[in-house]
């Protein structure tokens, strides 16, 4: 008997300082409120994964607030995979000691790709998410993969970047869509088709979902192991209940 695939629903939290905040394509960012408030609801009402980005550290070279990342962790038993201005092994150590169970790195892996194969060998691959954000390329009709928080194009093609940091042992993927980044208009179906046919580890998609039906059409069409979801959550158009019930007769292994 053919044993039912993985899915996975995560809550995807941008802070700066305390506080939680939301964009569109990355730019007007708004407060939400308190991040650590709306992670213990997410928590309590059942998510599977939090994932903490502080994309403006990188902008603005800040460093991720740990005594932050302490407080919720302390309260929450679930897996919190953190990103965000993380350049060194060290930071990546602080971070994990401080109760992340994943790091997540893009900017410097960019720049230096054997930050991967030294994190994973260290802490253990699948403690090691690739976290990329692509952006359609109407010229060539591809991805680039983009940095600093989708401001600052590299030039360099996503399938070529998996490839990359698949043989340097990323455990994981999250993809961002910074086309569809904090529009609801559903996630970027095509990239994430093309990504499925060459990826060898779990993809996480993110970008785009505004209904629990955006979440059914990429969990029935493209191979991918869950969704990252953000503004519908934060502005409640999703229920994590409503989410996970709405799976209950679909041919995934669904924690409930």
């Amino acid at each position: 008997m053919k044993s039912l695939r993985n899915f996975r629903f995560i809550s995807r939290l941008d802070i700066k300082d305390e506080y939680l905040i939301k964009s569109i394509n990355f730019e007007g960012l708004k407060k939400v409120g308190l991040a650590k408030d709306y992670a213990l609801d997410y928590y309590n009402n059942n998510i599977d994964e939090l994932f903490y980005i502080d994309g403006v550290s990188t902008l603005f070279n800040k460093k991720f607030i740990k005594s932050f990342l302490r407080m919720t962790c302390e309260k929450i038993r679930i897996p919190v995979t953190v990103g965000g201005g993380i350049k060194t092994i060290n930071q990546a150590k602080k971070i994990l000691k401080s109760g992340a169970d994943k790091i997540a790195i893009n900017t410097a892996a960019v720049k230096n790709p054997e930050i991967i194969k030294k994190l994973s060998e260290l802490i253990g691959s699948q403690s090691v998410v690739s976290y990329i954000e692509a952006k359609k390329n109407n010229v060539n009709q591809t991805w680039d993969v983009y940095v600093n928080n989708g401001k600052e194009n590299t030039g360099i093609n996503i399938m070529n970047w998996i490839e990359v940091v698949q043989k340097k042992g990323a455990g994981e993927l999250l993809i961002t869509s910074v086309d569809n980044e904090g529009t609801e208009k559903g996630f970027d179906y095509e990239l994430y088709e093309k990504i499925a046919n060459i990826v060898e580890i779990p993809v996480i998609a993110n970008g785009g979902c505004g209904k629990i039906c955006d979440v059914i059409k990429i969990s029935e069409n493209v191979k991918v192991d869950g969704v990252a979801i953000s503004s519908a959550l934060h502005y409640n158009k999703i229920k994590i209940d409503d989410l996970k019930n709405s799976f209950k007769k679909k041919p995934f292994n669904i924690r409930y």
